[in-house]
């Protein structure tokens, strides 16, 4: 299948200090692709790049075989993009915005009014309000509609689902999949391993500027840890798959990646006053990651 989006090499700094550095990734046309990462690991900077609002320090980018550097303003009519943040003119009604959108495309101009109009009415978004009356969650709606308009063919989402109250984020993870089934290729960019599992078929995980893994969702989630934490007296933990011990009176917490039915019978023979499991936080799971790299690295340099 061929590449959606093409990167190698690709780095960017901002003077002296670092944006990303040597980013290999390649998307296929067709999925939907989860880039992951905390706050300030270099996602927005990445994707910012890809749509030539920045310029690289090095390296290569294409989006379905265009050149992002070269062919942006090609690349930019088969794309819809969602940014972090949304800002927009506050003075302009939603509907003039969107009719605005809508003469940068060629195509059937009539057809994207018609899907202006769905879209608006399924995100339940007044065409006749101002930009600055509304919300921030209903300012995020405008975007999500002004990505859609043209029907592209790959949408870039970057946190997409800021500002949008839950029942808002089901609705457009649902128009997501709807899209992806039409052939639509799908970059999702997001801090939050939840959205990424309900949407993604491979992720990238991104940490300070550099990518430490790319995965399967569903060989990711085998590979996750859990965080089990239990009231009572316990004694020692033998089990397998257990790191990261903390005891605190008569609480215990640790990770755990071992068959889930060895943790079962373990605590079965123990007398328990309260017990959780809990999925890790994605900094927990990318200090995993980028772990295994530093060991990586180190072993490397010191010419095993």
């Amino acid at each position: 299948m061929a590449d959606a989006i093409f990167m190698e090499k690709l780095t960017k700094y901002y003077g002296k200090n670092r944006g990303i550095v040597d980013v290999d990734l390649e998307v296929e046309e067709g999925e939907i692709f989860g880039f992951i990462g905390p706050n300030g690991a270099g996602k927005s900077t990445t994707i910012r790049l890809l749509l030539n609002f920045l310029y690289p320090t090095s390296g290569t980018a294409r989006i379905f075989g265009k050149d992002c550097f070269r062919q942006s303003h090609e690349i930019k009519e088969l794309t819809g993009y969602i940014p972090g943040e949304v800002s927009y003119y506050e003075d302009v009604k939603v509907k003039d915005l969107l009719e605005y959108s809508i003469t940068f495309y060629r195509g059937d101009k009539e057809k994207y009014r018609k899907r202006m109009i769905e879209l608006s009415e399924r995100f339940d978004l007044n065409l006749d309000r101002k930009i600055g009356d509304l919300s921030l969650g209903n300012k995020k709606k405008v975007s999500v509609v002004q990505s859609l308009i043209h029907e592209p063919k790959i949408l870039i989402y970057d946190e997409p689902t800021n500002g949008l109250d839950p029942l808002i984020q089901n609705e457009l993870f649902d128009l997501i999949k709807e899209e992806n089934k039409r052939g639509t290729t799908v970059f999702f960019s997001s801090h939050i391993l939840s959205e990424v599992q309900k949407l993604c078929t491979r992720v990238a995980i991104i940490r300070q500027g550099k990518i430490v893994a790319v995965e399967n969702v569903g060989n990711l989630r085998k590979k996750y840890y859990k965080v089990i934490k239990i009231e009572g007296d316990i004694g020692e933990i033998t089990l397998s798959g257990a790191k990261n011990l903390r005891r605190v009176d008569n609480t215990v917490s640790f990770l755990f990646s071992g068959d889930i039915n060895e943790l079962i019978s373990f605590l079965s023979k123990k007398h328990i006053e309260n017990l959780s499991i809990e999925e890790p936080s994605l900094e927990e799971i990318f200090m995993s990651y980028y772990s295994k790299e530093e060991k990586r690295n180190e072993h490397i340099q010191m010419g095993a």
